[in-house]
């Protein structure tokens, strides 16, 4: 599932005024298919997007999420499947861990908040987190949510008193890029928060236009990637299909760095297949701070580059991997297409 289209399923229900449920893991023990902060939207017609098991819990939750909106109050339910209850359930799940998840109303006469916030947060460029309260002695205060980032903070009705401990632990949880649970204890009352880590979508600039690049392409896209493609050669350009791509350009190499911001781009992929274009892609990209940059081509011919290169190659370091790609064996565009997706996934997780 590409993870932008759950946004799009968003917007489908929102057009049509349908009240939705955000259901989200807030523990897991063992084996589960999903991990704490993973999370679907489920709709009052019992339609849904999204997966938290490989698709055996969700029609309970589909049920589940019709008694939330009915009585607007958010439920926990959790699924132990470690001690045979998958036999209970009747779901021939065949994992043997536990699953708790939290269920909350998203209605439209609040603006579907907090998912409204979190749909604006993934879009931009920022780490954000995703606070519930999921558990609290005071329940009033259960379903509270807010939407934060290191300089800003959107509160659905946490209580104040919390505020201050939660906006340290929003650091926190940017930093280690793993969501969590934190107990808080304040003015003798104890609540559980759950805070989602909301990862910016990943932003993959690919500097050749050849039949090579397309399969890259449509594999980034399916991640949800945000996909550049750039060319310095209008031919190349004008014959390739790139229609799921963000943006594409044709600019000289040379103009690259004053047409495209390369500041918002977390992986460069070289592959113009023309050693002397490539070199100078390398040059400009070694003034980035691009965690990933991936040179197509073998060995020698990177080597190659780099003397050309001279004292810039060490600014390369540790960022650039040539030839670019994971070695899973085999040949041919769509391989490497996937050797090399798989590579940039693994680096920037």
């Amino acid at each position: 599932m590409n993870p932008t289209d759950i946004f799009s399923f968003f917007e489908e229900q929102k057009a049509k005024g349908v009240d939705l449920v955000l259901a989200t893991v807030c523990e897991t023990k063992g084996s589960t298919y999903s991990k704490i902060g993973s999370y679907m939207l489920i709709s009052n017609e019992g339609l849904f997007y999204g997966l938290l098991s490989g698709g055996c819990l969700e029609g309970d939750l589909a049920e589940r999420a019709k008694e939330v909106l009915k009585n607007n109050q958010s439920q926990q339910v959790t699924y132990d499947l470690s001690q045979n209850d998958d036999l209970l359930w009747g779901l021939g799940v065949g994992c043997d861990g536990l699953m708790r998840i939290f269920l909350q109303p998203l209605l439209s006469k609040n603006n579907y908040e907090p998912f409204t916030s979190i749909r604006d947060n993934m879009h931009t460029n920022q780490p954000g987190v995703f606070i519930t309260v999921i558990e609290s002695s005071d329940h009033k205060n259960i379903s509270a949510s807010a939407v934060g980032t290191d300089h800003s903070f959107h509160n659905f009705n946490i209580q104040s008193s919390l505020i201050p401990t939660i906006k340290k632990e929003i650091l926190n949880v940017i930093q280690c890029k793993e969501s969590s649970l934190q107990d808080i204890e304040v003015d003798g009352q104890t609540s559980t928060v759950l805070y989602t880590i909301l990862k910016p979508l990943p932003k993959i600039l690919i500097l050749g236009a050849g039949l090579d690049a397309e399969p890259i392409v449509r594999m980034s896209a399916e991640l949800g990637w945000r996909i550049t493609v750039q060319d310095h050669r209008p031919a190349y350009i004008e014959k390739g299909n790139f229609g799921v791509a963000s943006s594409v350009h044709c600019v000289p190499v040379k103009s690259l760095s004053k047409e495209i911001n390369l500041k918002e781009f977390d992986a460069a992929i070289v592959m113009s297949h023309h050693i002397e274009a490539d070199r100078d892609y390398l040059k400009i990209l070694a003034s980035t701070n691009i965690p990933y940059i991936g040179l197509l081509g073998p060995e020698e011919r990177k080597n190659k580059i780099l003397g050309e290169l001279g004292a810039v190659a060490s600014s390369l370091k540790n960022r650039l991997h040539g030839p670019a790609g994971l070695d899973i064996g085999g040949r041919g565009p769509s391989t490497i297409a996937l050797s090399i997706v798989s590579q940039i996934h693994r680096e920037l997780n």
